[in-house]
């Protein structure tokens, strides 16, 4: 997760500005302007609490979807080691997808505030309060979250679970399923586990194609989560939709889907790699201490 986390960062700082913000154009102007606005630390904006809170999110989202994988193999095939069906993966995926809505949105609010609160907003469309755009907001992810529980509460910390939903639960089946399949494709015949190669390229494919299919969701989500930094535009998911296609067009839904693929790429192959990897080392070690 941390792995995955320090690959991804830059370019989700990018991601977010061009989905959340207005003025910078395309992929490279936003590089540009957040370069010379802010020098290299502005692309690792709020990455300090992603970074601290990753290992739970990513050991929960794993953990339920390979436990809620072998609980269907030892249900339909009487052994919970046995190849899971595609029924089987797309299930485990639904799963994990919706447990992580839990962990996850408190950290993408604060992430998504904390990148999106040095955003210049255009004083004619939006409502401000009394802090002026342009000027830091919140000191820190916990003066953040603090912030949030106090303005809105307990509903303020999952602001945007339902987009998230709707984001992730079909995207772990585009991170899963890929994944599998491609690790398997790629995997030279008679070997009996993949090498780190095969799981870093099957993890960025996966990586990709995941992102590039919840992007429209992942657009209205970042909305969402940055609406409350200087005001609030959007009353909920439905609205932020209605309003960003009456504003913008349909082409809005596929702000960052670029960046958002490339990123994928590393973000995922350092995920898996970092996942298998660490897999293989604790049960080398488990099977050293209890021969």
């Amino acid at each position: 997760g941390i792995a995955s986390v320090v690959a991804g960062h830059p370019l989700d700082t990018v991601k977010t500005r061009l989905q959340a913000g207005q003025g910078y154009g395309n992929t490279l102007k936003c590089i540009l302007t957040v370069y010379r606005n802010e020098s290299l630390t502005g692309f690792f904006k709020g990455m300090s609490f992603p970074l601290a809170s990753i290992g739970i999110y990513s050991s929960v989202v794993f953990g339920v979807f390979s436990n809620t994988q072998r609980f269907l193999s030892q249900l339909h095939h009487g052994d919970p080691a046995a190849a899971p069906s595609l029924g089987d993966m797309t299930l485990a995926s639904l799963v994990a997808g919706v447990i992580s809505v839990g962990i996850g949105t408190p950290v993408e609010l604060v992430k998504i505030r904390l990148q999106m609160q040095t955003q210049p907003y255009t004083k004619g469309n939006v409502k401000l309060n009394s802090t002026a755009p342009g000027s830091p907001v919140y000191r820190g992810p916990i003066h953040c979250l603090r912030t949030i529980l106090q303005k809105e509460g307990i509903p303020g910390i999952y602001r945007g679970n339902v987009a998230m939903l709707l984001r992730d639960v079909p995207g772990y089946c585009a991170y899963f399923i890929p994944y599998a399949m491609f690790c398997d494709w790629i995997t030279p015949h008679g070997s009996i586990a993949p090498n780190p190669f095969s799981i870093w390229v099957a993890g960025g494919v996966a990586g990709a194609v995941s992102w590039a299919v919840c992007t429209p969701m992942d657009v209205v989500k970042s909305r969402l989560q940055a609406d409350g930094v200087y005001s609030n535009q959007y009353k909920g998911t439905i609205d932020c939709m209605l309003q960003s296609y009456q504003n913008e067009g349909l082409k809005v839904f596929f702000r960052g889907l670029l960046v958002n693929t490339v990123r994928g790429f590393p973000s995922s192959a350092a995920m898996f790699l970092g996942y298998e990897l660490s897999l293989k080392a604790m049960k080398r070690c488990q099977s050293e201490i209890n021969p």
